[in-house]
């Protein structure tokens, strides 16, 4: 089944890179895409897929902390020994090549934060394809909330795209957002469509031409913004529920080995965006890199107040910025506590003023102090 699927993968890959892009072609451009993501859905799913860990299932790690930070890689680029200066967890490290077999968790503390960092192996050209190990490295990465990107500035920088290729080949979208588009299926009335919000480069025909691989005849399809006709499979994908879906993850590029390259050199791999030069084998930057991981994770800290008493500055409750009410903070302390609520007084950023009584459904900020008051 997997050698079959692979080929199939290639002959569509090659048409793919034969045909012209234009709006004439655009229809059987977008076939071909829904076609691909079918494809490498079921090479994902096959179980006799190769070397690559059967189902696509990642290393079997136990999350801890508020986050979960995955260290991605091609062999030898120092992610061992990155771990091991970070966390303080050996991890195996070697100048040669596939010392990592397996996956190696640490947890930095940072900001009064618990945040796990996972040593993933050496990822080789092809994991998307279920070679070596390459499978489980990419699937344990989809479950992290940042992926650090760990290159050798020494090697060329082509190993960049490649790994970028092998992550979005496995459904993963680096430093992107959710593309604002409306997909509803339906029952009849064909396929209603509106683009009005774009240039109009994604036409009817090409909606048809992918909907129509998933056998979907009668749908609302609405184009919020400019996006591209892989955005359209991505959401169409995600619908069906068919395999994972997508997932999007900010990914940092952290360029290892800089005390191998001259300043004039280093000035100009730090113009790369998203990136952070770093030497993990003397430590430098690793301040830097902490920052950025901090920054990137996009998580807020929250000090809890006791009645009659002073705030708790040591042990903040840490939430992502994206779940940060008070009911959120009030489930990360006890899941009871929510149903005890009678209101929650917040000092800091999200008060009007101080203290302001607030419900759960209020937005907390970065550094807040709450005190909850029960029911009697």
């Amino acid at each position: 089944m997997s050698a079959a699927t692979l080929t199939k993968i290639k002959e569509i890959e090659d048409e793919m890179a034969r045909t012209q892009k234009n709006k004439a072609t655009s229809g059987h451009l977008g076939l071909l895409k829904a076609k691909l993501a079918k494809l490498r859905r079921e090479l994902l799913e096959d179980p006799a897929g190769g070397g690559g860990g059967g189902k696509g299932e990642g290393f079997d790690v136990k999350s801890t902390g508020i986050a979960r930070v995955g260290l991605v890689g091609f062999p030898s680029v120092g992610k061992s020994t990155l771990l091991t200066k970070l966390t303080g967890t050996f991890s195996e490290a070697a100048s040669y090549e596939f010392t990592t077999l397996t996956c190696v968790p640490g947890v930095i503390r940072y900001m009064g934060a618990k945040i796990q960092l996972l040593d993933l192996p050496g990822i080789i050209e092809g994991a998307k394809d279920g070679k070596g190990r390459g499978r489980q490295v990419i699937a344990t990465a989809r479950t992290c909330s940042l992926i650090l990107i760990v290159l050798d500035v020494m090697k060329p920088m082509t190993h960049k795209a490649l790994i970028e290729k092998e992550l979005e080949g496995f459904g993963i979208r680096i430093n992107k957002k959710p593309p604002n588009i409306v997909f509803r299926k339906k029952e009849k009335g064909g396929i209603n469509f509106n683009n009005s919000a774009t240039s109009g480069e994604i036409t009817l025909e090409t909606v048809k031409s992918i909907l129509s691989e998933y056998k979907i005849h009668n749908a609302d399809v609405y184009l919020k913004e400019e996006v591209s006709t892989d955005d359209l499979v991505d959401v169409v994908e995600m619908s069906e529920g068919k395999g994972r879906g997508v997932v999007y993850i900010p990914v940092l590029y952290v360029l290892n080995k800089i005390d191998q390259i001259t300043k004039e050199e280093l000035e100009l791999v730090d113009k790369m965006e998203n990136c952070c030069p770093i030497c993990a084998q003397h430590e430098w930057n690793l301040d830097g890199l902490l920052e950025r991981i901090w920054e990137k994770l996009n998580l807020k800290r929250i000090y809890t107040k006791p009645k009659g008493m002073m705030p708790d500055f040591e042990e903040p409750v840490v939430l992502p910025a994206s779940k940060a009410k008070v009911e959120d903070f009030c489930m990360r302390i006890h899941k009871t506590l929510l149903n005890d609520l009678k209101f929650a007084q917040v000092w800091g950023l999200s008060a009007k003023h101080k203290p302001q009584r607030v419900g759960k459904e209020h937005i907390l900020e970065d550094e807040d102090v709450v005190q909850i008051v029960k029911k009697i």
